[in-house]
């Protein structure tokens, strides 16, 4: 009996999806549980979740209906009428939710929220009107008439579901930085932060509603009193989300942050943990894959303190995520100055970093690797770098990173494991013009372990990238020590020009097809 009821009830709330009336729907889910109707109970309910759990609600809502209004336009587009009408019943329902949901939550809306709530309601009421009398008609003439309708009335539901959306955003956005500049509590100080953190999660779009309404501006404010110490690492790491975005690197700018950064990368009082996010700031806002950070002016005039206080906490680091974050903060200043190369050479900053790697509890991951060997390879454009390199066993090293395989089969570790093998390669080559160098790379059996990744694709997971630096490694190599390779791998992998010998390499992988 008991089986047969669930049955019965799982059909049913499956038909329900498809056969619900949405205004029977609404009005159910907008009646209280109660009969009482006193504020005891609506505090309740209300507090059931705290705001990021509200937001994310929201943002799990927002997502369906976005999702369902794509697929909504690619069935109209094969005149499926049917689960049209039905999808977009359904999307009727989630919109009131949303509104309901979020009207349960927030005590503040604003007349233009309200006034785009209604509009799209209406637009959504007459949606489903539309869509409904398309299924009661079969005259395919007037269907391909309604059809342009529709799919004005789909734009139309889109446009305001967007700017709803935005509306709501940018409120609660707004709501939490007036907690976060007003409150004196530390508590609900954190409280906000951690929400806001959650909020930047969501994507850039959200970061740069965060930028504009001043995030940026009310973080370094609290970076910069010593009564919420305690919450720096949880602010900087919030900061190092908001700053992916252009709109809040300008922000950054405007309020001195570098100058902030680096007094509390300098400010030894301070934890591990709020040096090591004040790290992934400075990685953030240096990364080479960004197209906005030559406006960073200020980082120039402060670029010895925060390298030289990097490389300390690399020195310093006690785990692995410490000095993952500290050692990318230097591999991406390597790349934003060439000056940077410079002052990590008078650091000693290739010992400390070969040192490092030597520990497998501070360097346990490729991506760990990937940072180091970046920045070997930048700074080994340096002459004074070889005997650096040298001196720290940085040869065997290299040689050891040209054997990096990813064990997981994870494709992100995969791809750090590909960087690592074709900046390895990349640094031998620059440091091979040094005959002591290619000497010792000769020694250590370099030119077989080249050799095999150029002719074995598996060995270089199928990475041209990997193939183009060992066959440039191994040409130096060649030039240097002609006597380490057979007459066969000269012939086709040293004498052709690189991209011919490129093409000979990329060719083998179809050879046992």
């Amino acid at each position: 009996m008991h089986l047969i009821q669930v049955d019965s009830v799982q059909r049913w709330m499956e038909d329900l999806k498809l056969m619900t009336d949405c205004e029977c729907m609404c009005i159910l889910q907008s009646k209280p549980i109660s009969i009482e109707k006193d504020e005891q109970n609506e505090l309740i309910l209300s507090s059931q979740y705290s705001t990021c759990d509200n937001l994310q609600l929201l943002l799990k809502r927002a997502w369906i209906i976005s999702t369902e209004l794509t697929r909504i336009a690619q069935k109209l587009e094969k005149n499926r009428w049917q689960r049209v009408h039905s999808m977009t019943v359904r999307v009727n329902c989630h919109v009131r939710s949303m509104m309901n949901e979020y009207n349960t939550f927030t005590r503040s809306s604003s007349e233009l929220m309200h006034q785009l709530e209604k509009l799209l309601v209406d637009k959504c009421s007459e949606f489903t009107a539309f869509t409904e009398r398309c299924l009661q008609t079969e005259d395919e003439e007037i269907l391909k008439s309604m059809k342009s309708c529709v799919n004005e009335t789909l734009t139309s539901v889109a446009q305001y579901f967007g700017q709803l959306i935005e509306l709501v955003l940018t409120q609660e956005a707004q709501n939490l930085l007036r907690q976060i500049e007003l409150s004196g509590s530390l508590y609900v100080t954190e409280s906000a932060i951690s929400s806001l953190f959650s909020l930047a999660q969501e994507g850039a779009h959200l970061c740069r509603i965060i930028a504009k309404e001043g995030g940026v501006v009310a973080l370094f404010k609290i970076c910069r009193q010593d009564c919420f110490r305690c919450l720096y690492p949880q602010t900087l790491r919030t900061l190092a989300s908001v700053c992916c975005v252009e709109e809040g690197m300008h922000q950054l700018e405007k309020v001195d942050g570098i100058l902030c950064l680096a007094d509390i990368l300098t400010d030894t009082s301070h934890s591990e943990a709020t040096h090591a996010e004040a790290a992934a700031v400075i990685a953030q806002i240096t990364s080479p894959h960004l197209t906005f950070t030559q406006h960073l002016s200020s980082f120039l005039e402060n670029m010895e303190e925060i390298v030289t206080a990097l490389v300390k906490l690399c020195q310093e680091a006690s785990s692995g995520e410490v000095f993952l974050l500290a050692s990318a903060a230097l591999a991406n200043i390597t790349f934003f100055d060439t000056m940077a190369c410079e002052i990590l050479l008078q650091l000693n900053a290739v010992q400390i970093l070969l040192a490092a790697c030597s520990d497998k509890r501070i360097v346990d991951t490729p991506y760990s690797r990937d940072q180091v060997v970046t920045i070997l390879a930048n700074m080994s454009v340096l002459d004074q770098c070889a005997s650096e390199i040298i001196q720290g066993n940085g040869v065997q090293l290299l040689m050891e990173m040209l054997f990096e395989k990813s064990c997981s089969g994870n494709p992100a570790e995969a791809a750090a494991c590909e960087r690592v093998q074709q900046k390895s390669a990349v640094t031998l080559a620059r440091l091979s013009r040094d005959p002591e160098v290619a000497d010792a790379a000769v020694k250590l059996s370099c030119i077989p372990r080249l050799i095999k990744l150029c002719r074995s694709p598996t060995e270089r997971n199928n990475s041209d990238s990997v193939l183009v630096a060992c066959l440039a490694a191994l040409r130096r190599l060649a030039v240097m020590s002609p006597d380490g390779l057979e007459d066969s791998d000269f012939q086709q992998l040293v004498k052709p020009r690189l991209v011919d010998s490129f093409l000979l390499c990329t060719n083998m992988e179809e050879s046992f097809v």
